[in-house]
């Protein structure tokens, strides 16, 4: 049976024959005693054991316990006289699985760039920071599941290859079964481009950068269906928020008008921060004291407040008097930024806000046209030092309206006849929306960079690992 974790020792009780396996995180040494913090990743707290002369011979294996260093110690679990922690560990026999030479292992018990620590990500959980983001990454994980699963939606999977461009927006990445390394073996159109017809799906299909699409299709069978999974976007942007991979969070809701919409993305919303406030307190703690001082007023700021529900027209006079502070200069029709977004959340309404009926020029092709000609069924949830956490509408469930809006865009409209015979048989209303989880990982964390809140980042210019 395998031995229990550090935190299972850590709130157990005193016993005779404990073992604990984990790594050494620091190790100090008294006159007669030598005290090494053991840490298995389980929690946030590290065992203390306790390496004495009294309880056998450590000569040999003592100059070994440097940090970084796998170890599997047996010994009696005591009571602690320290403070802050209810037990500690008497060493009596220690076995050391794997060395670690502190003269190069990376890690070090000292304040590291995050930076530095992208370019050794592969040892980087071993950190506390990136420890207890790791663990806050897999509970939030989980609170998503058992909200919707609670809320009876079912869980779909979505392709990841796929031959629709959600977006309409052409940032996909070609997904191909042919050697690009042999380009003058390729089947070649008249045209002189590569003839994807003869490639492995017999035509050209890249990576998803949203499950929306197929989402719709199966809410059209099921009612209310969500996705979670990888999505990925071939844009060249270096921002702090946006990665190349990233997983989304997308319900799609038969019969679901834009205020039912905006409702269930506050109440998800809501939902996901106290489930983190409630189940990761010493993790957050840790966020709170190191990274972002104020991220539990801001946690709070979620929970406590009904979302400002705010129309774009709304937002653009609130944002034209203050133009001086901007860069990119607001009025109606402009796609707002960041800055924009971050003005009204944090300094204007000082609280979550859910902008909704943008300009169509600034939508998406799927976003059903209000009345006026001018604006969409959209919405947006914006929140503190993030911006952007959703993007949601009310779907277009009018054929001809839908149809008409893709030929406004120089949409290949034959491409989509599928997506179209949602709206030819037995359409209704619907909607939904995407939650990026890395950005919902950056607001639960206080985590700055979209970068750090995943184990392997991958941006533009870089995929290592």
């Amino acid at each position: 049976m395998a031995s229990p974790t550090i935190k299972e020792l850590l709130r157990g009780e005193p016993r005779q024959g404990a073992e604990a396996r984990g790594w050494i995180k620091t190790r100090r040494d008294s006159k007669s005693h030598s005290f090494a913090e053991l840490n298995d990743g389980s929690c946030r707290e590290s065992l203390q054991v306790v390496i004495s002369p009294e309880n056998g011979d450590f000569s040999a294996v003592l100059p070994q316990l440097t940090t970084g260093t796998a170890v599997a110690i047996k010994g009696d679990l005591v009571h602690s006289p320290a403070a802050g922690q209810k037990v500690e560990l008497k060493a009596r026999e220690v076995r050391v699985f794997g060395p670690c030479d502190p003269e190069k292992y990376p890690i070090q018990k000292k304040k590291t760039s995050d930076e530095f620590l992208r370019t050794v990500a592969h040892l980087r959980p071993r950190t506390n920071k990136y420890a207890a983001m790791l663990r806050v990454r897999s509970e939030l994980a989980y609170s998503i599941h058992t909200y919707f699963r609670n809320n009876g939606f079912t869980y779909v999977h979505t392709p990841i290859f796929t031959a629709s461009d959600c977006e309409g927006a052409g940032q996909m990445f070609t997904a191909t079964a042919f050697d690009l390394t042999k380009v003058k073996d390729l089947p070649k159109t008249e045209a002189g481009e590569i003839d994807f017809s003869k490639d492995l799906f017999g035509k050209k299909v890249g990576l998803t950068v949203s499950g929306q699409m197929e989402g719709e299709a199966l809410a059209l069978a099921l009612g209310k269906i969500y996705t979670f999974g990888p999505t990925f976007r071939a844009e060249n942007s270096n921002t702090y928020r946006h990665c190349a991979e990233f997983w989304q969070i997308e319900p799609e809701m038969a019969f679901y008008e834009l205020s039912d919409d905006m409702d269930l993305a506050e109440d998800l919303t809501k939902s996901l921060v106290r489930d983190i406030l409630e189940k990761c307190p010493s993790d957050l703690e840790l966020f709170a004291r190191f990274v972002e001082p104020a991220l539990m007023d801001n946690l709070r700021n979620i929970t406590d407040n009904v979302f400002e529900r705010l129309a774009y027209t709304d937002a653009v006079m609130i944002l034209e008097p203050v133009n001086d502070r901007f860069e990119l200069k607001v009025k109606w029709g402009v796609d707002l930024a960041s800055e924009h977004e971050r003005f009204l959340v944090e300094q204007y309404f000082k609280k979550p806000v859910m902008m909704h009926h943008k300009p169509k020029e600034v939508a998406s092709f799927y976003m059903r046209l209000e009345d006026d000609g001018r604006t969409v069924r959209g919405m947006d949830v914006l929140v503190p030092r993030i911006g952007e956490l959703i993007g949601a509408s009310e779907r277009e469930n009018r054929l001809d309206v839908l149809e008409a809006r893709m030929r406004e865009l120089n949409m290949k409209v034959d491409d989509y006849q599928w997506f179209l015979d949602l709206r030819r048989f037995g359409s209704v209303p619907h909607s939904g929306f995407g939650m990026g989880f890395e950005r919902m990982m950056m607001l639960v964390t206080g985590i700055a960079n979209i970068r750090d809140v995943t184990a392997f980042p991958r941006v533009p210019g870089y995929a290592e690992f």
